[in-house]
């Protein structure tokens, strides 16, 4: 049986596809998010998520090549393709996929665990990119602690290049996982520059919880008090201060390079 060919961008199908894409509400209430892109589609597929259905665009995609799932094929024309491409590059595939939603006690946390944890990040991108860093260092787990923005957000799924579904993530309180480290005898570092040492300085060998806030702000005094040890990258220059995600590469590939 041919697929469904979609060749109007106001065809309720559509419409439908870009308010999941746009709004944060529509998905929570349908249970269901939007991925775009072949390598990321691919991820989700291999970590087990349920592809409900795909629209593709079969100049920019064979749509043979997600062979071996079970999902609804949607054709569109390269017109209609164009109107709802999330990102700037045209890849010629997007799916509608059930998420899942992973607690703290759904961790295999391992002999030794290496995890990242984001306090108040907000930026999608921020957060995309150090799950990026994770699944480089095979971390362990990612925890978003009181998230200010959607873990499926599209472009969170499009800066991790789909590592959003290949390392675990949580969200949950810095009560929760606070509790949750100390349970589990994993370390706490925080990074911060107060009361802080060189983070090359301290041992990051065994189960290990690097913890990070935002530029602006940086941790909560609940996240400085439950640290096992303070650290900080030297900064030579004006400025005082990396990108959350920057800071999480380093810190995530010094414990990579402990631990070897």
């Amino acid at each position: 049986m041919a697929p469904l060919l979609i060749s109007s961008p106001q065809n309720p199908r559509i419409k439908h596809l870009m308010l999941l894409q746009q709004r944060s509400q529509q998905r929570r209430n349908e249970h269901r998010i939007v991925v775009e892109g072949a390598r990321e589609i691919e991820h989700c597929k291999n970590a087990g998520f349920e592809i409900e259905t795909v629209f593709y665009c079969p100049t920019l995609f064979d749509i043979d090549k997600l062979k071996g799932s079970y999902f609804e094929p949607i054709e569109v024309t390269p017109q209609v393709y164009e109107k709802i491409a999330y990102r700037g590059s045209t890849e010629g595939v997007i799916a509608i996929v059930e998420p899942r939603f992973l607690s703290l006690k759904d961790l295999e946390l391992g002999d030794n665990p290496l995890i990242v944890v984001l306090e108040g990040v907000e930026k999608p991108g921020n957060i995309g990119a150090v799950l990026r860093s994770a699944d480089a260092a095979q971390a362990t787990a990612v925890v978003v602690c009181d998230p200010l923005t959607d873990l499926y957000n599209p472009n969170l799924i499009r800066s991790s290049l789909g590592a959003i579904f290949t390392v675990p993530c949580v969200a949950c309180s810095s009560i929760e996982c606070i509790k949750f480290l100390k349970e589990n005898n994993i370390k706490i570092l925080t990074a911060q520059l107060q009361d802080s040492e060189l983070y090359y300085h301290t041992p990051m060998r065994g189960a290990t919880a690097i913890v990070m806030g935002t530029e602006s702000t940086g941790l909560t005094q609940a996240w400085r008090e439950a640290a096992t040890a303070h650290i900080r990258i030297p900064m030579r220059g004006e400025l005082d201060s990396l990108n959350v995600s920057v800071s999480a590469a380093i810190l995530l590939f010094e414990a990579v390079r402990q631990r070897e």
